[in-house]
């Protein structure tokens, strides 16, 4: 056996006992007749159980002049209810020994609560209150209206390189929604109306816009009678639900600006059109992500940061959206380079995977990663019912929990090719030079 064959049997032998090891994800769900859709996963290897309301609902159903609803919902649920005081969602769920977040996207919303097993019926009071009745009074709004400007600030604003997500897609977007990002613009929540709330609320955070997900240490059966009680009686949402259906017009020309910043070290950020999460060409490009950073290895990485030492750091990641996206590559300057032989060094490695195929190793290397990803995202409990109600949200097909790897797998060499040389041109881009601001 070659020391060549032997590098490459290595990970393939690890990725086999991960495999190996990854039992298949049985699930029940089933839909309330107020339209929740319910995932339930048994899973007694720790007695802990995690519950994963996700709704959909994210910056893209929001109108222009009222951007960061979304956003600001996702704080202004912690607020309580009637029979939640103030303050104390977040102690109860402390108290009880659990854990707790949020996250708003553009395209969903999501809460998550893990706690050990035998107080899921606490936490399933609790979400269905927030979701039945949430305190929507002048005393919240203000108090959030505080939070989220001060989160812009801090996140966005004052951090070097925080305003990047959002003069890419301003730079990138010019009709569809993505154009905005999550957190939105602070004067818009400043002249948004307590109806305005209301409305936002009655429409979205209703059960047949919703996905419950609980996994882990839970009887099915027993389970399945706390979700009557609790979420059964919940009215179902009777408002339109809005879904933009613009289209973003194919990009004709390169989109070219620089950004001044306060950072210390300069910034080329390339961003290129691509199709949405679950098509075919998404899944290539994912494999084309890792081939091109994805490691100490990755071409973009030895070439840049390694070998030319032009870049103190590369990335490239395209974005999971539920419609048409952007796959973005960037790469932080090293000292004294220029961002045009930045730039270069980064074409030059795309034009290689669009004018030969890569090999048959580095399809093997990208193959095992993704397999290695696939896993993890499913290793824990809280994991699981993420992943569980993602995959119905978006995709109605919830088993692909247990089968999108295999749309990563079947990805080829020439796929690779075919996908880099179709999205990865310069008239459907968008490129940012980062500059500091004292320059």
């Amino acid at each position: 056996m070659t020391k060549k064959f032997c590098l490459i049997l290595v990970p393939m032998l690890f990725i086999g006992n991960w495999l190996a090891a990854q039992v298949h994800i049985k699930f029940v769900e089933y839909d309330l007749p107020n339209g929740l859709h319910v995932i339930l996963h048994e899973d007694h290897s720790a007695p802990i159980v995690s519950q994963v309301m996700m709704y959909h609902v994210g910056s893209k159903n929001e109108k222009p002049d009222r951007t960061g609803f979304a956003h600001f919902f996702e704080h202004l649920m912690f607020e309580g209810s009637p029979n939640i005081p103030r303050g104390e969602f977040s102690k109860m769920v402390q108290n009880a020994g659990g854990t707790f977040n949020a996250s708003t996207s553009f395209d969903q919303t999501q809460y998550y609560i893990t706690v050990p097993s035998n107080q899921l019926d606490l936490i399933m009071w609790m979400e269905s209150e927030r979701m039945l009745h949430l305190k929507i009074d002048s005393i919240g709004i203000e108090t959030q209206r505080s939070v989220v400007k001060e989160e812009r600030r801090q996140n966005f604003e004052n951090r070097p390189y925080g305003s990047l997500f959002e003069q890419i897609f301003s730079h990138a977007y010019k009709v569809h929604p993505y154009r905005w990002i999550p957190i939105g613009s602070v004067q818009y929540i400043d002249k948004a109306t307590h109806s305005e709330f209301e409305d936002f609320y009655k429409t979205y955070y209703v059960p047949n816009n919703a996905c419950l997900a609980i996994a882990g240490d839970i009887d099915v059966a027993k389970t399945k009678a706390l979700v009557e009680k609790y979420y059964g009686d919940i009215p179902r949402g009777t408002r339109p639900i809005y879904r933009p259906t613009v289209a973003e017009p194919p990009q004709k020309a390169e989109v070219r600006d620089t950004v001044f910043d306060n950072i210390q070290l300069p910034a080329v950020i390339e961003a290129y059109h691509m199709p949405a999460q679950g098509t075919k060409d998404y899944y290539a490009l994912n494999m084309l992500t890792t081939l091109l950073t994805g490691g100490e290895s990755s071409r973009m990485n030895k070439r840049l940061v390694d070998n030319d030492k032009l870049a103190l750091q590369v990335a490239t990641f395209p974005m999971d959206l539920e419609d048409p996206s952007l796959f973005i590559t960037l790469a932080l300057a090293n000292f004294g380079k220029s961002l045009d032989s930045v730039e270069t060094a980064m074409d030059d490695e795309i034009a290689k995977v669009q004018t030969h195929l890569i090999s048959d190793e580095e399809l093997t290397k990208i193959r095992n990663e993704q397999e290695t990803g696939f896993i993890e995202k499913n290793r824990t409990v809280q994991g699981k019912a993420e992943m569980l109600a993602n995959y119905y949200l978006f995709f109605h097909d919830t088993n692909l929990i247990n089968s999108e790897i295999n749309r990563y797998l079947a990805v080829t060499k020439e796929d690779i090719q075919r996908v880099a040389r179709q999205y990865l041109i310069p008239t459907n881009r968008t490129v940012l030079y980062y500059v500091p601001k004292s320059k």
